[in-house]
């Protein structure tokens, strides 16, 4: 699944072919296609903005759209006339201004509406602090992990809650883990206030680099590394699935972090 540091790239890739310009042709398909995809075309692109794992492209006349990519939706740019390079059937979203074409393929969620909806909107609204805006709140982050739904919730499974922080995914949120020690099965509850600071922190600086905020990238050290050695210890690397709606697999250090036997 992309994760905030992609979202944030894809927005700074498609800026400069949007934003200021009108949009000549819009189309939408697939399932839960926007019927009213229509009503952007004559109007100008104003902004597009990364919100955690979603892109958010605002046009004059207070409308928005809202795309989430899951796990396998892009956003791809092209010129006028260029041949695509997935096919069209996989197009869930098409904007055209002049000068560019811009296709949002294989994504589960694309939604239109007023923007002035967006402090009300069931999944923005309840959007935690975003790593990677200048912003960002760490005080508020810490407060909502430690709210009473996350006290059972491993650290694991609280670090991918967008509603607690916005931008993490399952790459850095097991880098992240790697990093600091922490045994991935903890309950958040059982962490004290001084761990939980690292994570928070952590997470930001990581997720920064990998957007390409800061001057380095971090290296994954332990995602997709079963069975190879620690860079630390040597041990080899250990994985177990995470359960949730989303599956997602967990990657840690035995010795390191502990955990799972």
């Amino acid at each position: 699944m992309p994760e905030g540091d992609t979202l944030f790239r894809t927005a700074a890739g498609l800026r400069p072919y949007l934003v200021g310009r009108d949009v000549r042709a819009a189309r939408a398909a697939g399932p839960g296609a926007v019927p009213q995809i229509q009503r952007v075309i004559g109007k100008r692109v104003d902004s597009i903005e990364a919100q955690g794992k979603n892109l958010l492209i605002r046009f004059n006349g207070g409308l928005e759209l809202r795309t989430h990519l899951r796990m396998h939706g892009s956003w791809h740019r092209y010129r006028p006339g260029e041949r695509w390079r997935r096919p069209a059937a996989r197009a869930r979203l098409v904007l055209e201004v002049d000068g560019a074409v811009a296709v949002c393929f294989d994504a589960p969620v694309v939604e239109l509406f007023e923007t002035r909806a967006e402090p009300i909107h069931p999944t923005l609204s309840s959007l935690g602090p975003d790593l990677l805006k200048p912003d960002f709140d760490a005080t508020e982050a810490h407060r909502r992990l430690r709210a009473p739904e996350r006290r059972s919730m491993t650290i694991s499974a609280a670090l991918l809650d967008q509603r607690a922080m916005a931008g993490l995914g399952n790459i850095w949120r097991n880098e992240v883990l790697y990093a600091e020690r922490v045994d991935p099965f903890v309950a958040v509850a059982d962490l004290d206030d001084a761990t939980l600071d690292r994570l928070i922190a952590t997470s930001r600086r990581l997720l920064r680099g990998a957007a390409g905020l800061d001057r380095r990238r971090a290296p994954t050290l332990v995602y997709r590394r079963t069975g190879r050695p620690c860079s630390r210890c040597g041990t080899p690397i250990r994985s177990a699935p995470l359960s949730g709606e989303v599956p997602r697999t967990t990657y840690w250090c035995p010795s390191c972090q502990g955990g799972q036997a």
